[in-house]
């Protein structure tokens, strides 16, 4: 089922609240490339069943007007992988569904809002159209229109952007498929080809990962946390990853898709502040990160989206942490009877007590009068290098034996050979 899906199975099995949804299996994916790019017999069929199971368990119909439902798209292998596919959320919008969305919400915003999302990603993601050739038509119907925000353009200037990124789809000289079943068939291809996409090659090399059969494919039917003040969407730890401190750690939006939060565009809240916006959600919230703690006895990363007021939970893996944040979940999950001595020293791994041990700032206050820039922190460790701004420009100075730092506005999973190289990252 691979990693996120078999998450989703298991958060079903303990009645956590997860939108419905199917996995293609990693072994399908294994088979699609040994022949010839092609699903096996059947299983298509079988695909089809199972969204017509999910359309039954939310009484909405993919492609239907009237009653629309939009899914997403998600690779997920057994080992998680930065640099697989990206996801395809709002899959499912074509014109008419978007006038539908927005007849039946009463929020012709929000429809388009999200149709132009789907564009963006559905071209970048899995017809090869650069999302960059997006933004720049984003862009520059907001300066037509004197907006700052993309939060500022209403409807009717949304409504432009969908037509101007079509016309990116026109000359990159591919149309964009309005069949919503065809657009779930090429993503679901898309999925499969990502795992042998280039970077997900450079990235089994670099962690050497191998033994694996593929990716497995998540659809799930769409929750939306951009539907209004009582929607928002967020990311959290069952405790904090830098040290081990027990709460809940993290960050949400109100009215707001995950990607927003994932991808550092608006500014979040910490999680805590939910509780004031979005009071029974959060009291839902903290139950259920309860539960999952106890039932896989491990920090767990959270991922959730609450539609009009109700709680969803998205996904849960065991949470990245740095090496000061295992030794301390890993002692007290001792002293609160989830694990036994032995298995505490098993989730501490040997690059932990690495990082315990990497490079410091001998005197941090030393540099403070000459601090030139400051990034989010993201790993420990002090780092010495040039500056480079460009992934191709780290990996060619590692080449050349020099030392670098890469600063760059955020990385993508297409940095990954340049992180790697690198000395340091500030984002």
């Amino acid at each position: 089922l691979g990693g996120k899906g078999a998450n989703l199975a298991e958060m079903c099995s303990i009645g956590l609240s997860c939108p419905p949804g199917m996995t293609i299996t990693t072994e399908i994916c294994a088979r699609f490339h040994s022949e010839g790019r092609e699903l096996p017999p059947g299983v298509w069929d079988e695909v089809l069943a199972g969204l017509a199971e999910m359309e039954e368990a939310m009484q909405l119909k993919l492609g239907d007007p009237q009653a629309p439902l939009l899914l997403s798209v998600r690779s997920g292998a057994a080992i998680s992988m930065p640099g697989m596919m990206d996801t395809v959320l709002n899959l499912g919008m074509n014109d008419a569904v978007a006038e539908g969305i927005a007849a039946r919400t009463g929020n012709p915003r929000f429809a388009y809002d999200s149709y132009r999302r789907f564009l963006d990603m559905f071209g970048d993601v899995v017809m090869g159209v650069p999302h960059h050739d997006f933004e720049a038509e984003l862009e520059r119907v907001k300066q037509a229109k004197g907006c700052v925000q993309d939060t500022d353009l209403s409807a009717d200037d949304l409504r432009e952007v969908v037509e101007a990124f079509k016309g990116v789809y026109r000359r990159h000289g591919s149309a964009f498929p309005e069949d919503p079943v065809e657009q779930m068939r090429l993503s679901v291809y898309a999925v499969f080809d990502s795992w042998e996409s280039e970077r997900a090659i450079k990235y089994r090399a670099i962690n050497k990962i191998q033994g694996l059969a593929g990716t497995a494919v998540n659809v799930q039917a769409m929750v939306f946390g951009n539907m209004g003040d009582t929607s928002g969407t967020g990311v959290c730890f069952t405790r904090d990853p830098s040290n081990g401190d027990k709460f809940l750690y993290g960050e949400y939006l109100v009215n707001a898709q995950g990607e927003d939060v994932v991808a550092g565009i608006r500014t979040p809240q910490p999680i805590e502040t939910m509780a004031q916006a979005l009071p029974e959600a959060y009291r839902e919230l903290v139950e259920n990160t309860e539960l999952l703690e106890r039932h896989y006895r491990d920090m767990q990363d959270i991922e959730f989206t609450v539609q009009d007021g109700r709680l969803y939970m998205l996904q849960c893996r065991s949470g990245k942490r740095t090496g000061l944040g295992a030794v301390n979940i890993a002692v007290d999950l001792v002293a609160e009877g989830l694990v036994t001595q032995e298995e505490a020293v098993g989730m501490v791994e040997p690059g932990h007590l690495d990082q315990l041990l990497h490079p410091q700032f001998e005197d941090e206050a030393a540099y403070q009068p000459d601090v030139l820039g400051k990034g989010l922190p993201a790993s420990p460790g002090a780092a010495v290098g040039q500056v480079v701004f460009s992934a191709e420009d780290a990996e060619a100075m590692k080449a050349a034996g020099e030392k670098c730092i890469l600063v760059t506005v955020d990385t993508s999973p297409e940095d990954v050979g340049g992180m790697h190289a690198a000395e340091g990252v500030l984002t």
